[in-house]
């Protein structure tokens, strides 16, 4: 059994103070995007077979038995018993490029697993599943623009119309760790909750000077050339333009075609797709 585990962008981040359980509370809005890796399941049929998952395109740092894929087959075995299984990823999306790469792939094996052993789990379950994947792990479940909060397993699905917008990514291969951008990035105060909605509901022209990412406060100064491509994508006409969840990865949203590959041909992953 076959799907495509597919990126998001996030549209604002709001980073908020330590809760009592360690844990920054955020608010975002996930939107899906179509640029996707491969996972594919099979039954083993060797009862004395243990789970194998074979890695394919860009490379992966870490052990096999680090990978969400990988713990996402562990918590369904040890949850529901599910038998060992032969897996492969193909690795398109790239890594610690605020992507949601990683967290997709983990909860579209709890998706397919799902159905691959027929658990029937409901929706909720998964969330609640993949909430102990990782914390931007749950949106995936869903899958559809939605206004996200506490860890991002909180979801309240949004309209959002960008139809007929370009959307322009460009990575400049900076792997940026999560843990080590929520160290460093300015957390605001509690009382500073629900700005970002209002905002987001606003006119796309307006959220130029209204619409950020906190992140951005801490990684533009240890990685400039993120900063200078913003300001590229704003120079070639972007209506917005920021950096998706803790980085590195920028984009842009435009009116029209702007031949991205052209005017970013220094790095190697630039993609240009319609929304």
């Amino acid at each position: 059994m076959i799907d495509f585990p597919n990126c998001k962008i996030n549209l604002g981040l709001h980073v908020f103070e330590q809760r009592p359980d360690n844990y920054h509370p955020l608010e975002t809005v996930f939107l899906p995007v179509p640029i996707c890796d491969a996972l594919e399941f099979v039954k083993t049929t060797n009862p004395n077979h243990s789970t194998s998952i074979q890695f394919y395109g860009l490379a992966i740092a870490g052990e096999p038995e680090s990978n969400l894929v990988y713990k996402a087959w562990k918590l369904l075995h040890n949850n529901y018993g599910i038998d060992p299984v032969d897996g492969a990823l193909f690795k398109h999306i790239p890594m610690g490029a605020g992507l949601g790469g990683g967290s997709a792939d983990g909860a579209f094996a709890l998706k397919i697993l799902n159905q691959l052993f027929e658990l029937n789990l409901s929706e909720d379950t998964l969330i609640e599943l993949a909430l102990q994947l990782g914390s931007d792990c749950p949106f995936f479940i869903l899958n559809k623009p939605v206004f996200a909060s506490a860890r991002g397993e909180i979801m309240e699905p949004i309209a959002i119309n960008l139809k007929g917008y370009c959307l322009v990514l460009i990575n400049p291969g900076i792997h940026v760790s999560t843990a080590k951008a929520f160290g460093m990035v300015p957390k605001r105060k509690v009382n500073e909750m629900g700005q970002l909605m209002p905002i987001i509901k606003g006119p796309i022209e307006d959220w130029k000077h209204q619409l950020c990412n906190d992140f951005e406060k801490a990684l533009f100064p240890l990685h400039p050339e993120l900063g200078q491509i913003k300001t590229q994508l704003y120079e070639l006409g972007a209506v917005y333009a920021s950096m998706t969840g803790s980085g590195s990865t920028m984009y842009g949203l435009f009116k029209t075609h702007i031949d991205s590959k052209k005017h970013f041909k220094d790095y190697e992953f630039v993609t240009e797709i319609s929304l």
